[in-house]
């Protein structure tokens, strides 16, 4: 019996006359990460994407579906029997291919989506015939319409009928890359990494900075980094990654700006750099993991000034969450066990013990004109060392 992968549509079914131009961008990135589980042909219809593999006897569909649970834009995913368009077909082999699924199950229902309508039952009549036929074979069943163990799906489509026992929901979200790209500035903490996944399900392709202070911060600390990168590749796909040499940076910063302004100061100079990089690469927007009020630099005044040295849009998908939260997804996303690691960053060099928690930007600038940054600036972003990141 042919078997198929049905990913239903999310969000993009909403979409208008270039609904085709994120299907498109949907089946691209299936298709790269199903890339492992051999040769799959993939097609669009009536807000499903099928996918069939060239060799069903042998194709790894457990695996290739816990993959496409990690794809953003699709709803829900199934696993489904291709039939013949008749009800003969479907009645014969209906029982064979839900017999596991009803295993364990006390009650089920039958549910028919006609889509091809020139198919001689209804819906009503297609559920009917097949939940008789499955009470004919499976006596300990009873049929539960409200609340069921087992939904038997049958669904009558233009090139043929496709059984199921139920669906798995996928992550919903828009597909990566069909919103653009964006630069994501992360840390070893907890919170960059659930805004980068948070953006990648809007629909974000994801670039990485991030800032390395050694001595300061040690190669374990930059390996921390790279393995949460890793973590979020089967929701971002590969993210190109750039580590920005900071420390001559932050040691200008020490010796020449007042203690309380230097984390703002600091943050100031990370969104320079990132911009001139990002703009170099034709990215339009940066991603922080900034949550309002968690800390002194994330106030509403503070998060002005670093606002003014980006020309960039600036996304913070955590503005509003507390740490409970962003833990929460952390965890649920597979990023949280590695971010608690205890390696530093570069964040907590010279922390100030009493920093300012409403800076005002003519102070900023002014103590910035105390010292000439662009140089090193400019030296930094030479030194930046680049890799991607596949996972």
């Amino acid at each position: 019996m042919k078997e198929i992968i049905l990913a239903k549509n999310g969000e993009i079914a909403l979409k208008g006359l270039n609904r085709r131009k994120f299907e498109e961008v949907l089946m691209r990135n299936i298709k790269w990460r199903l890339r492992e589980f051999g040769p799959v042909k993939i097609t669009c219809m009536q807000s499903t994407i099928y996918i069939a593999p060239e060799d069903c006897d042998f194709y790894d569909f457990d695996g290739a579906i816990a993959a496409l649970r990690n794809v953003f834009g699709i709803a829900s995913i199934s696993r489904a029997a291709v039939l013949e368009k008749n009800m003969d077909d479907i009645l014969s082999h209906v029982c064979d291919y839900v017999e596991n699924d009803l295993f364990d199950a006390r009650s089920f229902k039958v549910e028919a989506k006609r889509s091809d309508k020139s198919f001689p039952l209804k819906s009503p009549e297609i559920a009917a015939e097949v939940g008789g036929k499955i009470l004919s074979r499976f006596h300990r069943l009873k049929v539960d319409v409200h609340n069921p163990d087992v939904t038997v799906m049958v669904e009558i489509r233009d090139k043929g009928a496709y059984i199921h026992a139920g669906s798995i929901p996928g992550p919903g979200g828009m597909p990566v890359s069909s919103s653009g790209e964006a630069m994501i500035l992360i840390s070893g903490g907890i919170d960059s990494p659930v805004a980068a996944y948070m953006m990648a399900k809007r629909g974000l392709a994801l670039s990485a900075i991030h800032f390395q202070s050694p001595p300061y911060t040690s190669e374990r600390a930059l390996e921390k980094v790279v393995s949460l990168c890793e973590e979020l590749t089967p929701y971002t796909g590969r993210i190109p990654f750039y580590c920005v040499p900071f420390t001559e940076l932050q040691e200008a910063l020490k010796e020449h700006c007042p203690e309380e302004l230097f984390t703002v100061m600091m943050r100031r100079l990370m969104m320079k750099i990132a911009t001139r990089i990002a703009e170099q690469k034709d990215i339009k927007a940066l991603v922080t993991g900034e949550s309002l009020a968690q800390v002194a630099s994330q106030t509403l005044d503070a998060l002005h000034c670093t606002d003014n040295a980006t020309s960039l849009v600036v996304l913070r998908p955590l503005i509003g969450m507390d740490k409970g939260e962003i833990i929460k997804i952390s965890r649920e996303i597979g990023t949280f066990d590695t971010s608690i690691l205890p390696y530093e960053d570069c964040c907590t060099v010279f922390t100030p013990k009493h920093p300012c928690t409403k800076p005002k930007l003519g102070v900023l600038e002014k103590a910035e004109q105390r010292f000439d940054y662009e140089p090193l600036i400019e030296k930094a972003i030479a030194g930046t060392e680049f890799r991607m990141i596949t996972g």
